[in-house]
């Protein structure tokens, strides 16, 4: 099942308990979409991303659209994205205050999607040898999902060689 192209329809979430592990040189699309139609991949807290490409077989998270040629599809945020939430201190901008939980932008707490927690060495998997194309979609006014979003994630989660272009957002971002 490695180097198969997957195609995501949806706001897909890898839930709390369980493991997605994405072998090298697989490639997975999000269709297109904008606001609650946004495509994007979601690891809940307490979830595990298993993704370690290679040098030579990078894993793809990229958009439908994107022919793998190389081409510039010249249109950025075509899906959202990639969101990492895990169980890590999430303090607040500039105060360093521990909130308890709180929700990524754009996506309601009432989903079940939230990070933080107490547990600062938390393993939410592995990002290695990773490229993320053209996400970075608005899911409202201001609130963009980002190529790469980690939300609480803790210290045991393993992020190294990750690559994001052509993204309509920030290319990483951080929360927590």
């Amino acid at each position: 099942w490695c180097d198969n192209v997957y195609v995501l329809g949806g706001r897909i979430a890898v839930e709390a308990g369980a493991t997605l592990t994405i072998c090298p040189g697989t490639i997975v699309k999000g269709q297109a979409g904008t606001g609650v139609n946004a495509t994007a991949l979601l690891v809940a807290r307490g979830a595990m991303l298993m993704a370690e490409g290679t040098a030579d077989d990078p894993i793809i998270f990229t958009a439908d659209a994107d022919p793998l040629d190389g081409t510039n599809l010249q249109t950025k945020g075509l899906w959202g994205g990639v969101v990492i939430l895990g169980k890590a201190k999430a303090g607040t901008k500039g105060t360093g205050a521990d909130v308890g939980t709180a929700s990524i932008e754009g996506i309601p707490a009432t989903q079940g999607l939230i990070y933080g927690g107490t547990d600062d060495a938390d393993n939410s998997g592995v990002l290695k040898y990773v490229s993320i194309r053209y996400g970075g979609t608005a899911l409202a006014t201001d609130e963009e999902i980002n190529g790469l979003t980690l939300g609480g994630v803790g210290s045991g989660t393993v992020l190294d060689n990750i690559e994001v272009i052509y993204n309509d957002d920030d290319g990483i971002e951080f929360f927590g």
